[in-house]
């Protein structure tokens, strides 16, 4: 059945779900089961139907639930079949006739007649799924009255953020700007073929998670310290408002990844492989970037696997880890130095309940120091999430709170 074309791409779809829903991996972790695959669009495809699979998961369950007299058990193979079924015809376009081809085959053995009968039971019903993705109850009640709003900004993958260098670095490339040094484009554009990739004249990052870098100010030569700063793309930003910044990762596979971003354009830094709960510098620094370890929530538009696999566990152990750090780096600072803690998480617990605990001095975010659309909170914090932005694209959840030594 491999030599089927298109079926290649459905396997490893299914792979990636069962590693994401049963064995709690990130995407990026099960995306190794697209790696083995010979051809870019096939490893593009199928990592498009796990995403869109994990995206819609609830909305799906529900058209599956819909057309069987009794329910599929979670983790049965045909619900998850049936799951890329329904998300290659509703959400890729795919005809059906070719999904049924590269799909049923993955139940040989299997109630291929059951999911043959379900899909096209489905079909000639022209269903379809409503135009927000529905969140699983728990992260409903986690996110509150927001919730609506951020399951609007899900409807879709997000565009193409880029950092540059320079205020010029754009050239030859046509996308919207949000601040300066920004650039938008439309998403599905192969990023090393894009002009000004080669010579390093820009870098991708997600336009909120430029934020916390932006709030620290230009560096004017002073000593910027970095933490968990792999793969690079805050200390590439610091590096281009002036900084003089020092980088550290306990990672050494990310920390890889740092030092070509800063080959790539030119910037330098100083790299440390170590992890911060057990390292001590050897003098303080003027400004310090703590974008803690999180749970990654608020990057659900680009990762919807985080809207299965986290929960209360996974949160207060991150939240623990970033109270740890957050204390520790506040040693590290100058007098009257600066420090902006960030997570790209949209939990509570893992933002406004951590900088509410610190016990350095609040340095208010203004509202002019943020682009147009975004406010400060009344604490002086920031708080973005999927649903701000969406005339614009949206932009990923992040809390930013800054203090001062």
């Amino acid at each position: 059945m491999a030599t089927i074309p298109g079926h290649g791409a459905r396997k490893a779809a299914l792979k990636m779900l069962d590693a994401v829903l049963r064995r709690g991996e990130t995407m990026e972790q099960a995306g190794g089961a697209a790696n083995g695959l010979p051809e870019f669009a096939d490893r593009a495809l199928a990592r498009a139907i796990a995403a869109e699979s994990l995206r819609w998961l609830v909305d799906l369950d529900a058209l599956i639930d819909s057309a069987t007299k009794k329910p599929l058990p979670e983790d049965a193979k045909a619900r998850a079949v049936l799951r890329m079924m329904l998300a290659q015809w509703l959400r890729l376009d795919t005809p059906p006739h070719a999904v049924v081809a590269t799909c049923l085959p993955l139940l040989d053995g299997g109630p291929k007649r059951l999911a043959h009968g379900v899909f096209a039971t489905m079909t000639r019903a022209g269903a379809t799924l409503p135009p927000v993705p529905s969140l699983p109850a728990a992260v409903a009640a986690r996110w509150g009255e927001r919730a609506e709003a951020i399951a609007a900004g899900l409807a879709a993958p997000p565009p193409l953020d880029l950092s540059l260098r320079a205020d010029d670095a754009g050239e030859g490339l046509e996308g919207e700007s949000l601040a300066p040094r920004h650039l938008r484009l439309p998403r599905g554009a192969s990023v090393e073929q894009l002009p000004g990739f080669a010579e390093g004249a820009w870098w991708v990052q997600d336009f909120a998670a430029s934020l916390p870098a932006r709030l620290l100010g230009m560096g004017e030569g002073r000593r910027v310290l970095d933490l968990c700063a792999a793969p690079g793309g805050k200390t590439l930003q610091l590096a281009s408002m002036g900084w003089q910044v020092t980088a550290l990762d306990n990672s050494s596979r990310r920390l890889e990844r740092l030092r070509q971003n800063c080959e790539r354009t030119g910037f330098t830094a100083e790299v440390i492989e170590a992890d911060a709960m057990g390292w001590h510098p050897e003098k303080q620094y003027d400004a310090i970037l703590l974008d803690a370890p999180c749970t990654a929530t608020g990057t659900c538009r680009r990762n919807p696997d985080v809207l299965h696999r986290i929960g209360e566990r996974q949160i207060e152990a991150m939240a623990e880890l970033q109270r740890q750090l957050l204390d520790r780096a506040g040693n590290w600072l100058v007098p009257g130095g600066r420090l902006v803690y960030a997570t790209c998480s949209l939990e509570r617990a893992e933002g406004e309940e951590i900088a509410g605990q610190c016990e350095l001095t609040v340095d208010p975010v203004r509202a002019e120091e943020l682009p147009g659309g975004l406010t400060p909170m009344p604490e002086g914090w920031v708080r973005t999430d999927p649903g701000m932005l969406a005339d614009e694209g949206g932009l990923d959840g992040f809390f930013i709170a800054r203090f001062t030594a």
